[in-house]
């Protein structure tokens, strides 16, 4: 079980799959996990853990979803993994835009 942070993202095509669909349960790696591109198409459960910000002290729904990795996040998000809107919103509230995580393969 790993413990970083989650933010909501939107993508068009993905480093993993261009254009083909993957659904919505989607993700991209940081580069803490992307390995080169081995991350692609493993399938991680994502649990809320906590608030980032004060906006939103409560995120958590307390549900987990698993997601499978098909992008490799933007500069800047390393230890982190950008949940696909649809997703994140399973997890926590929409409006925290960021939360603390655990995710495990």
């Amino acid at each position: 079980m790993y413990s970083r942070r989650a933010r909501a993202c939107v993508r068009a095509a993905s480093a993993c799959y261009g254009f083909a669909d993957q659904g919505v349960m989607i993700a991209a790696a940081s580069e803490a996990f992307w390995n080169g591109g081995e991350a692609c198409g493993h399938l991680y459960a994502v649990r809320c853990t906590g608030a980032t910000n004060a906006g939103v002290p409560q995120p958590c729904t307390g549900r987990t979803v698993t997601v499978k990795i098909v992008d490799l996040c933007p500069a800047g998000c390393r230890g982190t993994i950008d949940l696909s809107q649809e997703s994140f919103a399973i997890i926590a509230d929409p409006n925290a835009g960021k939360v603390q995580i655990e995710y495990s393969r």
